[in-house]
């Protein structure tokens, strides 16, 4: 018998992360080694179309990831482990997540509900508040609901379920708010004004299953832009990454990584994901949100972090395979 694991990478996808996903998905390609791996790419399209070989946009998928000719849901039937590295809406949502559930296949990150609760920064913060986790104070507007303010400016306006800052604005008057709000409300249906937190902005990995670990943590930096936009993300230079961050303590430290272990596992998440903080007074730690499939190139922040904590990036696809394989193990034992 072969020791052999064959993987399907699924990419692409209809949500405006879909270059984001692509080039992660690239890098998850050159990672794996084809010595021990067999592996096949599906690719979402912008239409929603799966696809094996070339999507709705043709070159773009083709030429991306070039893939045998076959049907793409019979190859997922076919394979060890699927790893789904699709960001946003219809890919980090939860929708996959039960597609995959269905066809009894393992799949690398968090679960149904916990991907669907995450994908949500309105309920996120409800569970977290529940659990004893302190986030930002916010208010939920949703389609019809007239915008008010009760605090102070600057605040930020976000779409309640998008990533990547997608649709978000740092409003710093009256004008600037219904301006975010009608932007916001181009993205969602539920939006969220939520109070500026004035700290030290930082972001921890988390690697597990039932007995998650966190990485070190590291400061983000935003350089030429006033907060951590999609530019600061995306553009080369827009940001930098301090591990560990300047200026905190080891004590706040270990705070930080209790905090981000604790949001992961009140959510349900298993797998991997990227929890994102605040860091007030030096020593207060506030919970932004956390992404259950962050960027995940070999120069991603995920894949930064654990790398700073002694976790190269060909191992961390190694050891989120296995755990996928182990959940999948697991909970195959359970009388449903």
């Amino acid at each position: 018998m072969s020791d052999r694991v064959r993987v399907a990478v699924l990419a692409g996808g209809r949500s405006s992360e879909r270059e984001i996903s692509l080039t992660s998905a690239r890098s998850v390609l050159e990672a794996l080694d084809p010595e021990r791996y067999d592996v096949v790419t599906v690719a979402i399209g912008k239409d929603g179309r799966w696809e094996l070989g070339s999507g709705s946009d043709g070159a773009t998928v083709a030429e991306t990831l070039p893939v045998p000719a076959a049907n793409a849901p019979a190859t997922l039937g076919r394979v060890d482990v699927v790893l789904p590295i699709l960001h946003g809406p219809f890919g980090e949502d939860g929708t996959v997540q039960g597609l995959l559930e269905l066809a009894g296949v393992p799949y690398v990150g968090a679960g149904v509900t916990a991907s669907g609760l995450c994908m949500d920064k309105d309920l996120f913060k409800k569970v977290m508040r529940e659990s004893g986790i302190p986030v930002a104070r916010s208010v939920t507007l949703r389609t019809g609901d007239v915008p008010a303010n009760p605090f102070e400016f600057p605040v930020f306006v976000k779409p309640a379920r998008l990533g990547s800052s997608v649709g978000i604005t740092k409003a710093h008057d009256d004008g600037e708010l219904r301006a975010g709000v009608e932007l916001a409300f181009r993205h969602d249906e539920k939006i969220l004004i939520e109070e500026f937190v004035d700290g030290v902005e930082v972001e921890v990995g988390v690697l597990g299953n039932l007995d998650p670990v966190a990485s070190l943590p590291g400061q983000i930096v935003p350089i030429g832009h006033e907060w951590y936009d999609y530019a600061s993300k995306y553009d080369d230079g827009g940001m930098e990454l301090v591990i560990p961050p300047e200026g905190i303590s080891e004590e706040t430290t270990a705070l930080v990584q209790r905090a981000a272990v604790d949001a992961f596992r009140v959510t349900d998440c298993e797998g991997m994901a990227r929890v994102d903080c605040f860091v007030v007074g030096g020593d207060t730690v506030i919970v932004n949100e956390l992404n259950t499939i962050p960027g995940f190139t070999a120069t991603s922040v995920y894949a930064k972090l654990f790398e700073a904590s002694g976790i190269p990036y060909e191992e961390l696809l190694e050891r989120l395979i296995a755990l996928a394989r182990e959940r999948h193990e697991r909970r195959s034992r359970l009388q449903f």
